[in-house]
């Protein structure tokens, strides 16, 4: 059995680091070249709308995923008439605009905050004027780890607001929250799904910077109904993720995310089976791997440069993962788990990381 992957970066890598072990075979398709996956299966490097390359490439696999939304959808209805993608069409289309998914999320009965759709200056005072500052205004597609987002916190922001920032964006209400949380759940054609303990994250310029778990977390019921509805309406295969703020008891939907997802990297090293294995057994219809937690695991982010590896790894418990990417500002570079919730080792890692 052979998965191909549209994308290349480390989600692609880790997902087939996981389903190599089970004996299932990858391909990759991207439009530009990243070494470190070779030696995981074959590289099909071209664009998404090389539709000789793409019928290549899926005359290759068995079935097809993905690990960012940022695919062109008329990729997917091309590569969808020879083979089955998970998750699908629909779930793609949704998760791509903000403002679809707000509407998923209020058609389910989901709690969000309010929001307003702005194309233009003119839209955005009057969202302004509805909602109030403080105010986030996000570009409706493509906007990731921050990005395509702007705080407006007084009218003395707006001068810096371009027209473009207006086309095509939403407008949202600024959150005060208690905390950021995510849930994630795997889910196959059998129906069977599992769900991984609440992720507690911590971001830092709109970037996730840490994650832990948290055993028994007193928001999971209610964050469980909320996924296991977005699941059941969409016919969900796949690993899913919906972020939420926590304000007192009540759970704010933020986002989804239809793909393994950065705040569950802590399950490559603290569960019976990694967010990575069960999307892999979802979408060839496997039964589901345990999701069950063996260990408390903290999850740092290793962003625009590497941290000395002999220093890191001096860090008991520790679990290193280099992506081998070229450092950048704000570039995922690599991430790091400390199994069990050791303050003064947490403390120590968290120094070497931040430098």
């Amino acid at each position: 059995m052979k998965i191909g992957i549209l994308g290349g970066g480390q989600l692609s890598r880790m997902l087939a680091l996981s389903g190599i072990p089970l004996g299932i075979e990858f391909d990759f398709y991207f439009p530009n070249k990243m070494q470190a996956l070779n030696p995981l299966g074959k590289a099909h490097v071209a664009e998404y709308d090389d539709w000789e390359s793409l019928q290549y490439f899926c005359d290759q696999v068995d079935v097809i995923t993905y690990e960012n939304e940022n695919i062109k959808l008329e990729t997917l209805d091309f590569l969808a008439k020879s083979k089955n993608i998970y998750p699908d069409k629909n779930v793609l289309r949704v998760s791509q605009d903000r403002l679809l998914e707000k509407a998923l999320f209020g058609e389910l009965e989901i709690p969000t905050n309010r929001y307003m759709a702005v194309n233009s200056l003119d839209e955005l005072f009057v969202a302004i004027q509805t909602l109030g500052y403080p105010l986030m205004l996000k570009k409706c597609r493509e906007g990731y780890d921050g990005k395509g987002q702007a705080k407006i916190n007084n009218p003395s922001d707006l001068s810096k607001i371009s027209v473009a920032q207006c086309t095509n964006a939403i407008a949202e209400e600024f959150v005060r929250f208690d905390r950021e949380i995510s849930l994630i759940a795997a889910r196959n054609k059998r129906e069977e799904v599992v769900f991984y303990d609440i992720c507690e994250n911590v971001h830092r310029d709109g970037i996730l910077f840490k994650t832990v778990n948290r055993f028994h977390d007193s928001a999971f019921a209610a964050a469980r109904n909320y996924v296991e509805k977005v699941l059941k309406a969409l016919d969900y295969v796949g690993v899913l993720t919906i972020e939420f703020f926590q304000v007192g008891e009540q759970l704010i939907a933020n986002e989804m995310a239809p793909r393994v997802h950065n705040s569950g990297h802590w399950t490559l090293d603290a569960c019976v089976t990694s967010q990575f294995e069960n999307h892999v057994r979802a979408i060839l219809n496997l039964p589901l791997g345990d999701s069950t937690s063996l260990s408390q695991a903290c999850m740092y982010n290793l962003l625009s440069k590497m941290p000395d590896i002999t220093t890191l790894l001096a860090c008991k418990g520790s679990r290193l993962y280099d992506y081998k990417k070229t450092p950048e500002k704000g570039r995922k570079l690599g991430h790091i788990s400390l199994l069990n919730d050791d303050p003064n080792r947490l403390n120590e890692l968290e120094e070497i990381i931040t430098g």
